[in-house]
């Protein structure tokens, strides 16, 4: 007996040190963010921003893969069935990470059993936007305009279950408004359809629309989160309207379950470190971004703070996918 406990205990120990030498010399190859998302949207914008600032601090290449499509559903079991060697990564945001396994009733990966959490990265808050022939100018006005006409105005999203779906249900079940909703295959299609008149609203982040509101072609009346936006000072939060409503894009880090502690806190440090670089501080800003990071024990409790929170905002929007 003692001599089998001495084999297991030697082979924890062996372990042990097979994995310290491995985060010691972490990393020696390429490694890879893979982004659910298509090129170009906010996840993308985050993970190209960390990944030259990793590159540059780690002396390996960080490289972003974009595995769009299913809502995230194949980038997130890729990552989540891969080597746990630090060498594989994700950057979701909360729809892969809360949405999802409120929307679906097979989900192929588990949100907290599969991944090691890193580090949060960032946060980005989405605007109430209204097309300028509605001649709305608060989010008072829309309310009454939706009540006098209901049914007939529309809003456009990337998808039902998206987070823009979700925070517009949220917005429109405690006011009572009957705005229907318009899902197009993904949200870069929903711009294009409200400013060609097709939408009456929109709820997007401000990277999208920015530079239309300025050429007065998109109008702004509320921002999602909790506080007014710096790129849009003069704009409310939707709580001055609904009480406690507050939602951002919250993007993070994570990698496969099983990565050695010691890759997860060099990791989360490096993190740290970058999202303070003003490289990246001027990025975020540019779309109205606040860069984050966290502790991965911090991250861990924000991902399961959030799953009841969004189990009842998807089942209060009334959203249902298909498995």
């Amino acid at each position: 007996m003692f001599q089998r406990f001495l084999s297991v205990a030697m082979a924890l120990f062996a372990a042990a040190l097979c994995a310290a030498a491995a985060a010691q010399t972490y990393p020696n190859k390429t490694v890879r963010l893979v982004v659910p998302y298509a090129p170009g949207g906010s996840p993308d914008v985050f993970a190209r921003a960390i990944a030259a600032r990793l590159t540059e601090q780690m002396g390996q290449p960080f490289v972003v893969e974009n595995r769009g499509g299913a809502g995230g559903i194949a980038a997130c079991d890729m990552v989540a069935k891969s080597e746990p060697d630090g060498y594989t990564l994700l950057v979701p945001d909360i729809a892969q990470l809360a949405i999802n396994p409120a929307l679906f009733s097979k989900l192929t990966y588990d949100p907290v059993k599969d991944f090691a959490p890193i580090s949060l990265i960032g946060s980005i808050p989405l605007f109430l936007v209204v097309h300028p022939s509605l001649k709305i100018d608060s989010v008072p006005e829309l309310i009454k305009v939706a009540k006098a006409r209901p049914g007939e105005l529309t809003y456009g999203t990337g998808g039902v279950g998206s987070l823009a779906h979700i925070l517009m249900e949220s917005f429109k079940q405690p006011l009572g408004l009957d705005i229907v909703h318009v899902p197009f295959k993904g949200s870069g299609a929903s711009t294009p359809a409200f400013l060609g008149g097709q939408l009456s609203t929109l709820m997007t982040a401000y990277a999208a629309i920015g530079q239309h509101v300025k050429a007065g072609n998109a109008k702004l009346l509320a921002v999602s989160s909790a506080t007014r936006s710096p790129l849009a000072p003069d704009i409310p939060p939707i709580a001055d309207y609904i009480p406690g409503y507050n939602f951002t894009a919250e993007i993070g880090l994570l990698a496969p379950a099983g990565t050695p502690p010691a890759i997860i806190e060099r990791l989360s440090a490096e993190v740290a470190k970058a999202v303070r670089h003003p490289d990246v501080v001027t990025r975020f800003s540019g779309i109205g971004a606040v860069p984050m990071s966290s502790t991965p024990e911090e991250y861990a409790a924000n991902i399961r703070g959030h799953l009841p929170r969004y189990a009842k905002a998807v089942k209060d929007s009334g959203a249902k996918a298909s498995d």
